[in-house]
């Protein structure tokens, strides 16, 4: 091993070039691949990177100084530690996913002042961390055992810019105004697969992207959307809502783009706003459609309506119901962007 390093140094040190290609200066080129730990590989092709996956691994290693990219999934690390990233000043991206993590000490990401992507999934944590970074922008919590979101650990995260937080133990009081405070500049927020009954409070007025599949939602207050003016993408599938928990105008926002409602129970097709593109309503209760009653527009403007003012819609989902074709008139007149439906 001693006379492989040798013979690697003598290598680089008659082409420096090389060193230089990868914007770093050829001290610092040369410390980060000589100070990659034993069970990791620093390739010198990717000097800003460090492999320690897949090692069975109850501890971090020592990281180099001039590490950007740090990947550690599926490993057996338990606990962050306070010291784990105070060599590593400079990284940008942290994989832990797929370990034993219950927690992080404190301070343990004090050091990171640069990072911008977390990646904890499948870990073994039961709150949100506290203490991150202000530079994160991404952070992927998904498939812990959360079940609770500390008020104020989202504070002063105003990149961030998305929160993964599926397949927890979220119910309907860990999420609220005062947990999710601080989220100023959120545009996806993922809770599918957690325990809630009711919709989210508290999200912040950037949500574009909503993902609540696979809870025990069955209503949503008339005026939900009103508070999520940018909300283009929202996904309802594999929840309890029936056709009398949705008042009749509850998606009738211009921001909405794409709505899916599968997987629940809803007997009748919900009013369609103009702006939407894409609609699943597969694998309902749905035994009819009736065109007339979900066009977004009266029969009698409707005529005078040019293409590019008709409803936007342009794919519709219905399979898994109860409906038989043919598709009806009334949709194709009121529709006339549709492109494709399932039945």
């Amino acid at each position: 091993m001693v006379l492989l390093l040798s013979l690697f140094s003598i290598f680089f040190l008659v082409n420096p070039a090389l060193a230089q290609s990868h914007d770093m200066p050829y001290e610092d080129y040369m410390a980060q691949l000589l100070g990659c730990p034993k069970d990791c590989r620093c390739p010198p092709s990717f000097p800003k990177a460090m492999y320690c996956d897949n090692k069975a691994l109850k501890h971090i290693p020592t990281i180099p100084p001039h590490t950007w990219y740090l990947y550690l999934q599926n490993n057996l690390i338990e606990v962050v530690s306070a010291d784990a990233f105070r060599n590593a000043t400079q990284l940008r991206w942290i994989n832990l996913n797929r370990n034993h993590i219950t927690g992080m000490e404190e301070g343990a990401l004090a050091a990171t002042l640069d990072l911008v992507h977390l990646y904890l999934d499948d870990n073994l944590l039961t709150s949100v961390p506290a203490n991150l970074p202000s530079s994160l922008e991404q952070l992927r919590l998904s498939r812990n055992r959360i079940s609770k979101i500390p008020p104020g650990v989202f504070s002063g995260l105003e990149r961030l810019t998305l929160l993964e937080l599926q397949g927890n133990k979220l119910q309907d009081d860990a999420v609220t105004e005062v947990s999710m405070k601080g989220l100023s500049n959120l545009i996806q927020i993922n809770l599918a697969k957690n325990q809630l009954t009711t919709m989210p409070q508290g999200l912040p007025i950037t949500t574009t992207q909503l993902f609540l599949d696979g809870n025990a939602i069955e209503k949503i207050p008339s005026d939900y959307f009103k508070g999520l003016p940018k909300v283009a993408f929202i996904r309802l599938n594999r929840n309890k809502l029936g056709n009398n928990g949705l008042p009749r105008n509850v998606f009738n926002i211009p921001s909405i783009l794409e709505l899916q409602l599968s997987h629940n129970q809803l007997t009748e097709v919900p009013v369609i706003p103009s702006g939407l593109e894409h609609l699943y309503l597969d694998h309902n209760k749905i035994k009819s459609v009736n065109g007339s009653d979900i066009c977004p527009v009266s029969a009698d403007v409707l005529e005078d309506y040019a293409m590019e003012r008709a409803p936007k819609l342009r794919y519709l989902r219905l399979d898994g119901n109860d409906i038989n074709p043919p598709i009806p008139r009334e949709l194709m007149v009121c529709f006339r962007l549709l492109r494709s439906i399932v039945i």
